[in-house]
């Protein structure tokens, strides 16, 4: 974490996302009730003082304790070390996940400078209600940590790119590269548009990705493609007439 929030900082980078899991490993089984740690824990002491050191904000995934339950969670420091949020993953991926963690219960915003950032963590991107939710509410980017694991490249290639044009967002997902146990992970770590289009694209080794969010193309897109000023939701949750 410290190596890469220095490389980002010298090259003007406000926020690093690393992946899900980051700091114990996804891969890790029933360890991860030992590992886990309160959102205000050690690691996240340790994690502020490399935000500050490096001038960066960082948002990490790692297993929140509370009490007697663990989340798979993510959580931001801003760049002079304080917390601004942290997100719970909603959509737990299979059963290996629904053993070890409890489902987070709300989405979650926060303003970090001049940009409203929407948290997601990894299967939570594949509902496009989550990310068109944060959206509506005013975020410019979601950023998303994952372990997106092979054979599931498709996610990353076009589920992605399919939720930031269609919620016109711009969507930044880091990825764990190579094998953990039984596991390969995808790599293909990427930050696109809100207009679909990739900005930086990762191959399955680790990169790091730097590319501009600008608050101003959010809303150039929206004005020249007005997709969501242009939802009927009373047709989404009223009855289906069938014929």
């Amino acid at each position: 974490m410290c190596q890469t929030a220095d490389a980002a900082s010298a090259q003007g980078a406000g926020l690093v996302i690393f992946p899900e899991m980051f700091l114990t490993g996804y891969n890790v089984g029933a360890a991860v009730f030992k590992l886990a740690e309160p959102a205000a824990g050690p690691s996240s002491q340790k994690a502020a003082a490399i935000a500050r050191k490096a001038g960066v904000a960082l948002l990490y995934g790692y297993p929140e304790r509370d009490g007697d339950t663990v989340y798979n969670s993510a959580l931001l420091i801003d760049r002079n070390g304080r917390p601004l949020a942290n997100y719970r993953k909603a959509h737990l991926y299979g059963g290996e996940e629904k053993k070890l963690f409890v489902p987070g219960d709300r989405l979650v915003t926060a303003e970090l400078d001049d940009l409203k950032v929407g948290f997601l963590i990894c299967y939570d991107v594949e509902f496009p209600e989550a990310v068109q939710t944060l959206a509506l509410a005013g975020a410019h980017l979601i950023a998303v940590p994952t372990a997106l694991m092979e054979p599931f490249g498709l996610v990353a290639r076009t589920v992605v790119p399919a939720r930031a044009y269609e919620s016109q967002v711009y969507v930044a997902c880091a990825n764990l590269c190579g094998k953990e146990g039984n596991i390969a992970y995808c790599g293909l770590s990427g930050i696109v548009g809100p207009d679909g289009h990739e900005l930086a694209r990762a191959g399955k080794n680790e990169e790091l990705l730097i590319a501009d969010i600008e608050p101003a193309t959010v809303a150039a897109v929206r004005a020249n493609n007005p997709i969501l000023a242009e939802r009927r939701p009373e047709l989404y949750t009223g009855p289906i007439n069938s014929l």
